[in-house]
């Protein structure tokens, strides 16, 4: 762009560095919040600085908080025998917002001696006797889950993993090989 919108550049360009966002959805973004909706644009930019000095990760499970302990780990209704291993504190938003769920959670995003010992202390503290590995379907997940399987091999606990296959509604021959061939080998009796 031409010389003087140095400022609409940088907010364009700052647009281009969130996930899924493009050239195109930048430029829209930068000129509404800027130009079309300026209150629209400050309450944006309050949101984000009070939510980035406000959110945390959890001392407990690594999800997001805004205390030390997050209201999911502080919730003694939730059912301490299951403990569901997500790959990012993202992933515990869906799980429940669709409120299919009503065991913990703790995230594993990063694999290091760190993190699996806090796991271990997790599953300690609660007691937990089921293992949920709720990661995306993938070879590398399989691995990870047989390396956490052999570290954990001193609980007893029972391991198991969310359900892979086709998703409703969708054609077979929109189905990629690996999906099909988990929805085979895991088909269920009717």
């Amino acid at each position: 762009m031409k010389k003087g919108l140095e400022k609409f550049n940088e907010l364009v360009e700052a647009f281009e560095k969130l996930p899924g966002v493009g050239k195109k959805s930048a430029l829209r973004y930068a000129y509404f919040v800027s130009i079309k909706d300026i209150s629209a644009g400050l309450s944006l930019a309050h949101r984000i600085e009070d939510a980035s000095r406000k959110l945390r990760r959890c001392s407990i499970c690594n999800g997001l908080s805004e205390n030390e302990i997050c209201d999911i780990c502080a919730d003694d209704d939730r059912n301490s025998d299951l403990l569901c291993v997500v790959e990012n504190p993202k992933d515990i938003l869906v799980f429940e917002q669709n409120g299919i769920y009503d065991g913990l959670y703790f995230v594993l995003d990063d694999i290091n001696e760190e993190n699996i010992l806090n796991l271990k202390k997790c599953i300690e503290k609660n007691s937990s006797k089921e293992l949920i590995f709720a990661f995306t379907p993938s070879i590398n997940s399989d691995a990870l889950i047989m390396f956490l399987e052999d570290k954990l091999s001193n609980f007893d606990l029972k391991f198991t993993k969310i359900a892979q296959g086709i998703p409703t509604g969708v054609s077979l021959e929109n189905v990629d090989m690996l999906s099909l061939l988990k929805a085979i080998e895991g088909r269920t009796s009717i």
